[in-house]
């Protein structure tokens, strides 16, 4: 898919936050996704030995707290001006679950494209699609418990 100009304002979106936020070795990489009435999300890895999320995830949780339920369009950013990246193969796969429709910016700065997720993450594994419905097991409710 060619680069639309909103495409090009979330590559900006992500790189100024990549700059002003990504200054230790904590926060390498930032995030920003835009949905589709045309809000725009951002987020900033968290490194950690343990597996910290990554800009993506975070951005993720970024929108869900603002409301927002559909996420149009992601793109990752380095660092010290390593351009676009490419997201993991965990990030691809929560991606695909939460957003299956989600476009996703990749490539180099001089040759920037946008590819649907599923392009990203081929014969993925589909969660849902493994569940069993247990007729013994009361169907969970929802809400704050836990």
């Amino acid at each position: 898919m060619s680069m639309r100009d909103t495409d090009r304002a979330l590559v900006q979106a992500a790189t100024a936050v990549a700059k002003l936020r990504c200054r230790s070795e904590n926060h390498t990489v930032a995030a920003a996704a835009r949905t589709p009435d045309g809000r725009v999300f951002t987020g900033v890895n968290v490194y950690h030995f343990t597996g910290g999320p990554c800009a993506e995830l975070v951005t993720i949780g970024a929108a869900a707290t603002q409301g927002a339920t559909e996420l149009e369009t992601i793109v990752a950013v380095g660092d010290r001006g390593r351009g676009v990246i490419p997201p993991c193969g965990r990030c691809r796969q929560v991606l695909r679950d939460y957003f299956p429709s989600i476009r996703v910016i990749v490539g180099p700065m001089d040759a920037l494209r946008v590819v649907e997720v599923g392009d990203l993450l081929p014969d993925t594994y589909v969660w849902a699609d493994h569940q069993v419905d247990d007729p013994a097991v009361p169907a969970a409710r929802g809400g704050a418990e836990g």
